[in-house]
């Protein structure tokens, strides 16, 4: 079955070392009560509810899958009461408005649990994890009607929720959506269409689902401006807020998928289902992209959590497994032949796997950090400038880590070697269950686009200044440190070339904009490792600080980085050439001679 640990000490070297959150919570009025040692609490309660109660269940979950009979989903055995312990101890409120029954904690610490809960257990956590992105929605744009019957149960985790985009035709293109909301005389809509895709869409574990249903009003405008969001639950809700009739939205079929077996992904038919509108008519997307920013940045988190899962089991295999003895002589002589891990190859493979959990670690608390500033700064422009950052790096959050994941579960794998390909040691589910990750909230190559054409490009770079901006000021506060050169050199010559190729794409795009499209991928990769290079450059910075410590971590932070910047960082050259190369090896070959 494998196993799995909380990385506590490294969580708290990143929340109290790095970020220093403590400081940060005390220029945020409602959370300046919060301590180091509350945070740590929290964090640690939520490792071992994650590790005694959700990993269980990974494996299990995953050979037994969810079941559908006549429209009913049922989940794999001890899914629901994982969820009935979830719900009594008070995880889905942790980050929730204390006005419908939340704890009010800092997104950051949110952000903690559910890169623990992902790396015990991916399938069950998108329940939880959907449901708080449905909550985020309706917080953000519902009426008060609506706040009032959805949220409560939403933030006790009573009620689930999903959100309902795709349709058989069409995915990303969502100006193509076809499903109808026709107005009624009370005030409520009658909504019919088919979607598909829609993880967690029928479940057993709460008593309600509330479906966020993308639909077309009767004179809505053609394309993405024509589109409004609905609220749509699986039972209607009365007045009191008591559950009533079975409402007209029921699952088709479930998906049979590669991985995250665990989770239903549903076909969900909607026939005259009543939903109330939420937001403005025409504008759903705005409401909706609050859901949608929320689950890419979670989708990223989904890949820390495999990153993280997948090494701590490589490690723990390449620690024991005897093979061969080293090329520069037996060193368990004792033993028949020396544990894999002494061969450099295996020390690639683990090393990169630590230093892209490490630094995803790092990037992803900050963002999460910089959430929190936008929403409860005292600042203004403070809240403003972390809104920027978030906007400018939630693409990168979710295609580089997921790539990174992929690549981390598919090293783990390979450390297994031919056990690796077998189902009882669990690695071969991580790379199922990591490939999804790139392909749903939006492709990575979506994202990448995302990042380049409308995040970057889109404001002629300003958001992008503002990031550079924090690099520059923390290359030239070390760059004069000479125990710093082998991270401050690299971090800014990437920067410096980040800022070339940025230039020379907008120019090309200028002309044509499918120079663009050429880019974005390899750009992207380019810019995620600007990003982990800053906050690696910054954790050796800490580590020379303390390595006389007589703590042994720091000794491993600060290899880690090393290795980061010798073997991980030189993937840029690559990326930068290819994205140079431009649009035309690509489009060159008509289509009909492919």
């Amino acid at each position: 079955m494998g196993q799995y640990a909380a990385p506590l000490r490294d969580m708290q070297f990143v929340l109290h070392e790095l970020l220093n959150v403590e400081a940060e919570l005390k220029q945020m009025p409602k959370h300046v009560d919060i301590d180091a040692d509350t945070v740590n609490q929290v964090i640690e309660e939520a490792g071992k509810f994650c590790a005694d109660v959700v990993f269980p269940l990974n494996q299990s979950g995953d050979e037994e899958g969810c079941h559908w009979a006549d429209g009913v989903v049922t989940t794999p055995k001890g899914f629901k009461e994982a969820y009935k312990q979830y719900v009594e101890a008070g995880w889905p409120a942790l980050a929730c408005d204390p006005d419908f029954g939340g704890q009010g904690l800092p997104i950051f610490m949110n952000n903690a649990l559910f890169e623990m809960l992902n790396s015990s257990n991916q399938a069950w956590t998108m329940y939880p994890g959907l449901s708080h992105g449905a909550y985020e929605a309706l917080h953000a744009h519902g009426t008060d009607e609506q706040k009032r019957v959805y949220l409560a149960k939403l933030v006790s985790g009573e009620w689930t929720g999903t959100m309902c985009l795709t349709e058989p035709h069409c995915g990303t293109d969502l100006g193509m959506l076809r499903t109808k909301a026709e107005p009624q005389a009370d005030g409520t809509y009658k909504i019919t269409g088919t979607k598909i895709f829609i993880s967690s869409g029928e479940h057993d574990l709460a008593d309600n689902i509330v479906h966020l249903v993308l639909a077309r009003l009767p004179d809505a405008p053609a394309g993405t401006k024509g589109i409004s969001l609905f609220a749509v639950p699986k039972f209607n809700v009365a007045s009191d807020g008591s559950i009533g009739s079975r409402n007209g939205i029921k699952c088709g079929s479930i998906e049979h998928k590669m991985g995250i077996h665990g989770n239903s992904t549903c076909v969900m038919n909607l026939d005259d289902a009543v939903g109330t509108l939420v937001g403005e008519p025409n504008k759903g997307l705005n409401a909706m992209f609050v859901m949608m920013n929320a689950a890419r940045l979670g989708v990223g988190m989904q890949g820390l959590g495999l990153t993280e899962v997948a090494y701590q089991n490589s490690l723990a295999y390449a620690k024991d497994r005897l093979q061969m003895r080293s090329l520069s002589g037996p060193k368990a002589p004792e033993k028949a032949a020396d544990p894999i891990i002494v061969h450099p190859d295996v020390r690639r493979m683990l090393l990169t796997q630590k230093a892209y959990a490490e630094g995803g670690r790092a990037f992803s608390y900050w963002i999460a950090l910089q959430i929190d500033r936008e929403l409860s700064h005292e600042d203004e422009s403070v809240r403003k400038d972390a809104a920027d950052l978030v906007a400018l790096l939630t693409p990168i959050i979710k295609a580089f880590l997921t790539d990174n994941a992929f690549e981390s579960t598919n090293l783990g794998l390979q450390v297994f070697g031919g056990h690796g390909f077998i189902r009882e040691w669990g690695m071969e589910q991580y790379v199922r269950d990591a490939r999804i990750n790139q392909i749903y909230e939006g492709t990575n190559t979506i994202q990448s686009l995302d990042l380049l054409g409308r995040k970057v490009l889109g404001d002629m770079g300003a958001k992008m200044k503002k990031f550079g901006k924090i690099v520059q000021d923390f290359v030239e506060q070390e760059g004069i440190k000479s125990e710093m050169q082998e991270f401050i050199n690299p971090l800014a010559d990437i920067g410096e070339k980040l800022q070339k190729l940025t230039m020379e794409i907008g120019m090309k795009a200028m002309a044509n904009p499918d120079e663009v499209g050429a880019a974005a991928v390899p750009y992207l990769r380019v810019a995620g490792h600007v990003v982990f290079a800053y906050f690696w450059a910054r954790m050796a910075r800490i580590a020379l600080d303390k390595q006389d410590s007589g703590d042994t971590f720091y000794k491993a932070k600060l290899a880690t980085a090393r290795f980061y910047f010798a073997k991980l960082l030189p993937e840029t050259a690559y990326q930068i050439r290819a994205a140079r190369a431009g649009v035309k090896p690509l489009m060159e070959l008509e289509a009909e001679l492919f």
